[in-house]
């Protein structure tokens, strides 16, 4: 069963109120703390109880809570008030950003070494050090770059020596296609002469490697050196 609401009004028995007012109290005070703690939000909290005594907690400190409530109070007033503020809010805004800007300059111009002259041992060092780490930085991404060329480049390579091993398969079957042809229309002597005077003249043989380039030239057979025996000419009168 679950437990019934509880009317909100003040409570007349002064023990009970007292009671009620130390429980709720701890447990306010824990929940601002653990708000804290999960959402990284910075909390104050302050309690005054019916005898004015003070009760208080800040996960970083009182005054810097109220500080900063102040000034996003008085920011927020000068958004909705009229335009002169509002120009003032822009203006601080504006030296605040040219602030900013100078420092990232002064920084770049002692990245550079230019203006070290005001700098002490300690704060040359530092830049050394700086220097060294963004020079680290920038050697690894180089390596980095270098190593994806090469492994591009031993990719294409190792396509094209495979596309050279299928092209050369694809030769080989051509030129046994072409004698088995060879073989059926002039005989078996005739191709096996054909075969070798075709092995003398081309410039690719059985041992040569595959990946060498091949400079190719096709020819039609001269039909006339061959005739077959046993044949009759006609002559159609």
């Amino acid at each position: 069963m679950g437990r019934g609401k509880i009317l909100i009004r003040r409570i007349d028995n002064s023990t009970s109120r007292q009671v009620t007012f130390s429980k709720r109290r701890n447990g306010l005070l824990k929940k601002a703390k653990e708000l804290a703690i999960l959402c990284d939000a910075e909390v104050g909290v302050i309690i005054f109880s019916s005898t004015s005594k003070l009760y208080d907690y800040a996960n970083t400190s009182m005054k810097s809570v109220i500080e900063r409530y102040n000034k996003a109070k008085e920011d927020n007033t000068d958004k909705l008030g009229d335009p002169s503020s509002e120009v003032k809010f822009w203006q601080r805004e504006a030296a605040l950003l040219r602030k900013q800007l100078e420092n990232l300059q002064r920084n770049h111009r002692k990245m550079m070494g230019e203006e070290l002259s005001g700098l002490n041992v300690k704060e040359l060092q530092n830049l050394e050090k700086q220097l060294e780490m963004s020079l680290r930085g920038v050697r690894v991404k180089k390596d980095q770059i270098l190593v994806e060329e090469v492994q591009e480049l031993n990719r294409k390579r190792n396509f094209s020596h495979q596309e050279n091993k299928e092209l050369y398969k694809k030769l080989d079957l051509v030129r046994q296609e072409n004698m088995e042809l060879y073989k059926k229309v002039y005989g078996t002597r005739e191709a096996n002469a054909v075969s070798r005077n075709a092995m003398s003249s081309n410039s690719l043989s059985v041992n040569e490697d595959p990946l060498t380039p091949l400079h190719l030239q096709l020819s039609q057979p001269q039909l006339q050196h061959y005739e077959m025996p046993g044949t009759t000419k006609l002559r159609l009168v």
